[in-house]
């Protein structure tokens, strides 16, 4: 194994062990959450200890949490009881491999993720914002217990430990061809319309790579396209108590195409939305991380349609409007502009597996 992951309780009778912290949601499946701990059993007699793997959203900072509200909310919790041992996990190569590395004094658990759980995705702060970003989280914790059976149980912190991991999807392997849409639009003294027709070439783009937008017009108006105007949004769809969506422009490019009357084009357009773009955004959605390292925007969230998701789900669409002109009047007025809108799906490809040693 290349790397383990260790955390060790206060009191240093417990310490979590993980093999990996990330953990791929293949839509259908979720990668099994198996790790170790180390128990050091001299003094804990009668005592039980427990892990959890919980996913939470979190929606404000813990040294807020004084005045008594709760700023992280459990989407889903599961418990088990690890020592005295009640139950005997398959034991997989990863399995094998901390137990070997623990020895003795290792319990094995291991949990399965429901597949209508959301991924790892934080709301970016602004400049000035402190402490911990919302969004969806995943943590093991191991505690050990004072009581005999209780979920409330208040544990003291030095007879925890801790690891946050992360639940992350990848582009589908095969990539399918990507969406249309086109709409006809009339004018005011005109009799016939400007069509526009947008394509892009493929349904999945990976973060960082340009998104090609193939742009068909047949403008059959006296009217002229001064202004073509390609952006991306991000669709954040926040799912708790009520549904709430944001959309942020994260990509913007305006080109300056003209299309004069009863004429067309027929060309392809680039843009690359990128987070190093959108730094400045308060309330961007990211792609969950370990550690203050790098990060993208976020990925589109995949799923198989079943069940309602809580917690936070992203979408993606392309946008392309022309703004229309007549009479040295430029687009932007009411009914001066057309415009359409395709489906995105952006997200990280799936990198080479990792093999045990």
């Amino acid at each position: 194994m290349s790397k383990v992951f260790k955390k060790t309780s206060g009191n240093g009778h417990i310490a979590l062990y993980l093999g990996k912290r990330d953990f791929v949601d293949h839509v259908d499946s979720v990668d099994v959450v198996e790790g170790v701990v180390k128990v050091d059993s001299s003094g804990l007699e009668g005592r039980k200890v427990y892990v959890y793997l919980a996913c939470a959203f979190r929606y404000g900072s813990d040294d807020l949490d004084v005045i008594g509200l709760s700023f992280r909310r459990d989407i889903w919790i599961k418990r088990v009881q690890v020592y005295p041992a009640t139950e005997n996990p398959t034991k997989t190569p990863m399995l094998e491999s901390l137990l070997k590395k623990v020895g003795e004094q290792g319990y094995p658990f291991a949990f399965q993720m429901p597949t209508d759980l959301p991924c790892s995705v934080s709301l970016q702060p602004g400049p000035g914002d402190s402490g911990k970003a919302c969004g969806v989280d995943f943590e093991v914790k191991a505690f050990l217990a004072n009581e005999a059976d209780n979920p409330d149980e208040v544990i003291d912190k030095k007879d925890t430990c801790r690891l946050m991991i992360r639940k992350i999807q990848f582009a589908p392997a095969n990539n399918k061809a990507g969406p249309k849409a086109e709409i006809s639009k009339q004018f005011m003294m005109s009799d016939k319309p400007v069509h526009l027709e947008i394509a892009l070439e493929k349904e999945c783009y990976y973060h960082g790579d340009p998104i090609t937008v193939k742009v068909k017009i047949n403008n059959e108006t006296t009217k002229t396209v001064k202004k073509i105007k390609v952006s991306v949004e991000q669709l954040t769809s926040v799912v708790l108590y009520c549904s709430d969506i944001y959309t942020k422009e994260v990509c913007c490019q305006e080109f300056a195409e003209t299309v004069n009357a009863n004429s067309t084009l027929d060309k392809s357009f680039q843009i690359t939305p990128l987070l190093s773009n959108n730094k400045e955004k308060r309330g961007l959605a990211v792609d969950g991380r370990l550690k203050d390292g790098d990060t993208n925007l976020a990925s589109t969230t995949l799923s198989q349609g079943e069940k309602e998701m809580q917690g936070i789900i992203i979408s993606y669409k392309v946008k392309v409007n022309l703004l229309v002109s007549s009479g040295g009047l430029l687009g932007g007025l009411t009914g001066s502009d057309v415009t359409a809108e395709v489906p995105l799906t952006l997200m990280s490809p799936k990198p080479a597996e990792v093999t045990l040693d």
